[in-house]
């Protein structure tokens, strides 16, 4: 197996990492735009696409947001797959004016959600397709420090902070978006609200609400970079009782005590490699992944939205 991978920060490496541990022998190539530039082991560095020996059987896109439409141009005429880590793009326009030039080529694409494998969201996947319980209500809710993400280093320089960068936590957490979406599917209509009024002082939304409104339920989502002490977590209100699903200890919980799900050996790189076996297995098989371009741009639709739609 060879591997083209397209950006080499931090989510690359995990990328790099679950490939090792599905495929040990995988060749891997990483386009870089300087030379000389930093070496990975097991990671070859080529500096023009005419110095790959072979074609790929798929390339990794990891380059910032910003930077994501032109990686995928100039991947496209490869004709392999593409793994674009999650967002799709951060402006709405030239994704759905990108949309139209992938229509006419047979390009496999797959943007990268790694929460879809955590084994919290795969129970409630696999419960509420079995049961289709009825459901009042549900709360979502992201809140982290924005400051803490890459110690060492000015967090107002990073992407994160900066708009045109593609940075803003709904674009940074859009996992929480996308889940939902994936547990519930589209919403009959979004309200949304997005600001940055927070002592962080950046330029991105530091806070951003969404009110996903269903047939029978709303999902609502509040996402910041400002908690210092980590919680991510989803509550959902049946007839009968609430859950609260913890995704940092992977544990469900009812308001009357009872342990729903839990899993003690969780680590999120497993999630990584878990995720990195599924698109190969799709590959392999000639399958169509979920998640591909088309339902990625949905949720960044969803993502991207101001104010209240139908």
């Amino acid at each position: 197996m060879k591997v083209l991978i397209i950006g080499l920060g931090s989510i690359a490496r995990k990328h790099i990492h679950a490939i090792q541990q599905v495929n040990p022998d995988a060749r891997l190539f990483a386009l870089r735009s300087t030379e000389p530039a930093d070496t990975i082991d097991g990671v070859e560095n080529i500096f023009s696409l005419d110095n790959l020996p072979d074609k790929p059987d798929f390339t990794v896109i990891s380059t910032p947001t910003y930077m994501h439409l032109e990686s995928i141009r100039t991947c496209l005429n490869l004709g392999v797959p593409l793994m674009i880590e999650k967002p799709l793009l951060h402006e709405l326009q030239p994704a759905l004016d990108f949309e139209q030039e992938l229509d006419g080529k047979n390009v496999t694409t797959y943007v990268a959600c790694n929460l879809r494998f955590h084994p919290l969201i795969v129970f409630l996947k696999s419960f509420m397709a079995e049961h289709k319980p009825r459901i009042n209500e549900v709360n979502v809710y992201c809140g982290s420090y924005l400051p803490e993400w890459r110690p060492g280093k000015d967090f107002r320089m990073l992407y994160s902070a900066n708009p045109e960068m593609g940075g803003g936590v709904h674009i940074d957490l859009i996992h929480e978006i996308d889940y939902v979406y994936w547990l519930w599917g589209k919403p009959e209509e979004t309200v949304s609200l997005k600001r940055n009024l927070s002592s962080l002082e950046i330029k991105a939304s530091d806070f951003a609400a969404y009110h996903l409104l269903y047939p029978n339920f709303t999902a609502n989502i509040t996402l910041n970079y400002y908690r210092r002490d980590l919680k991510r977590n989803i509550e959902i209100v049946f007839d009968n009782e609430t859950w609260n699903a913890d995704l940092v200890k992977c544990e469900i919980v009812a308001n009357t005590g009872r342990i729903v799900f839990s899993n003690t050996h969780y680590s999120i790189l497993n999630t990584y490699v878990e995720q990195m076996k599924y698109f190969i297995n799709c590959i392999n098989g000639n399958k169509q992944p979920m998640n591909n371009y088309k339902e990625a741009l949905e949720v960044l639709s969803i993502t991207l939205h101001n104010g209240k739609t139908h």
